[in-house]
């Protein structure tokens, strides 16, 4: 690998130019460029820009039908879910945005000892969790970068009567090539990490200080773990630091880098907006504030620009804005999250330490309800990872469709373990009833595995999949 190709070039001018040229498409070019959305093959800079300009409610509209059938085309009802767990908040950077900034006295500081972090992780696994996302702050106690180590060995290790992490997905400091290489061997899921804004300007002027206000060694990040096993990662911009049609262009350009050295993009991008944050003025009052209109618009482009990387949405965003963008694209969704060190035994202190503010607060029963009320299959599916479907061989199998073939059959069967584990009397009905019609609906191989899989659930056995 050239030493040079980790560090994607975001070329800036080229993006004005870019979305100058394509400022003021007509009608055509922008049914031409929904039109080759539509064979699902991805978008180049220009059609983005172009899509990018639509306001018009019937080009709108067919924005919104163009992203919701490449979504179901690929991902069809399921939908995957998952838990934050911050383990810390210690922090060395000064980001202006954040809670967790260095020199915030407003946040009680805490990163939680191996039996508090066993803790939290039993609360979730009675709540009917198997896949969570493990978040520190940027510094790290005693141990250092052992203490992650430590942190996600504690998640596995710990178990409850029908309870088990099954993955754990990590969003940690971009880390040098030899963490990379450990943090490989501890079995992780999903690398993340986010540029937060890809305008090198903006960027300098909101990350004051700190190994974070290195804008190449962040950028560079996702090269140094693909460089070393880590097959899926996971990338994303904090909407409102700098105009979304810039960012998103800009992170068309990192994956497209991405693709060109490694020959895979990214397994999922996230798309959190800035949300007010104790001790920050510029998270209550976004530079570039972008509109709930222009969230959904951000939600489709990204599900037609790269239509099989999945995409995540936060509690952050209300409820009513997570049902709207489940049909525009988005993939996998958190429930029932505490933003904060402790948050999941200690609700009460969320407001001292948390790192920002949540617009859905319901806990994972009534957000399971809600989705398997609108007909999506809550998954909670890891086999694809323990199976070695990531990186480049996941997407041999997405792009002709196969992978369907194996995700639809796992997510029913999650499901029900979940309904028959864990589900309020109301979720459970209510989810039976949509398992017994999905699986009615599938075809072929699918629906003979799901039956099978679904099969064994019921009879009492767990974790099976295919």
């Amino acid at each position: 690998m050239n030493p040079a190709a980790d560090i994607p070039d975001i070329n800036e001018a080229g993006i004005a130019t870019t979305l100058e040229q394509n400022a003021r498409p007509d009608a055509k070019r922008v049914r031409d460029a929904l039109a080759r959305a539509s064979e699902m093959k991805g978008l180049h800079m220009d059609d983005v820009a172009v899509l990018a300009t639509i306001s018009d409610p019937d080009q709108l509209g067919e924005l919104f039908a163009t992203a919701s059938r490449v979504k179901d085309t690929i991902y069809g009802r399921r939908l995957v879910l998952f838990a934050p767990l911050y383990i810390s908040n210690l922090c060395g950077n000064e980001c202006l945005y954040c809670a967790f900034r260095a020199r915030n006295k407003e946040v009680v500081r805490r990163a939680l000892t191996q039996e508090e972090i066993a803790r939290e992780v039993q609360i979730l696994e009675q709540q009917g969790h198997k896949r969570i996302l493990m978040v520190a702050g940027e510094a790290y106690p005693d141990r250092g970068f052992q203490y992650v180590l430590d942190s996600i060995r504690t998640i596995y290790a710990t178990r409850t009567d029908k309870g088990e992490i099954r993955r754990v997905n990590v969003n940690v400091a971009p880390l040098t090539l030899d963490e990379f290489r450990l943090l490989k061997e501890e079995r992780i899921g999903t690398y993340q990490v986010f540029q937060e804004t890809y305008h090198r300007q903006t960027y300098a002027s909101v990350h004051l200080s700190g190994r974070k206000a290195d804008f190449n060694w962040r950028v560079s990040a996702m090269g140094r773990a693909l460089q070393c096993g880590i097959n899926d990662v996971g990338i994303g911009v904090l909407f409102g630091l700098f105009d979304w049609r810039f960012e998103i262009l800009a992170m068309l350009q990192h994956i497209r880098h991405l693709e060109k050295h490694f020959g895979f993009g990214p397994h999922t991008i996230s798309v959190p907006r800035l949300e007010p944050a104790t001790g920050s003025d510029i998270a209550t009052h976004p530079p570039f504030a972008v509109s709930d209109v222009d969230f959904r618009k951000i939600v489709a482009i990204l599900r037609l620009a790269v239509p099989y990387t999945g995409i995540i949405m936060s509690t952050r965003e209300t409820a009513r804005m997570r049902r709207e963008t489940f049909a525009l694209g988005v993939s996998q969704i958190s429930a029932g999250s505490r933003t904060n060190p402790g948050g999941y035994a200690e609700t009460s202190s969320e407001a001292d330490s948390s790192q920002f503010s949540l617009g859905d607060h319901r806990d994972l029963d009534e957000v399971i309800r809600d989705v398997a009320g609108m007909g999506y299959i809550p998954s909670f599916c890891t086999g694809c990872y323990r199976l070695g479907r990531t990186g480049a061989d996941f997407m041999d199998l997405a792009k002709p469709g196969d992978i369907k073939s194996h995700c639809d059959p796992n997510a029913v069967s999650t499901f029900t373990e979940y309904l028959l584990d864990f589900a309020s009397p109301e979720t459970r009905s209510i989810g039976t009833a949509l398992v017994d019609k999905v699986i009615g609906e599938m075809q072929g191989v699918a629906r003979e595995r799901a039956r099978k899989l679904v099969d064994q659930v019921r009879q009492g056995r767990r974790d099976v999949y295919c």
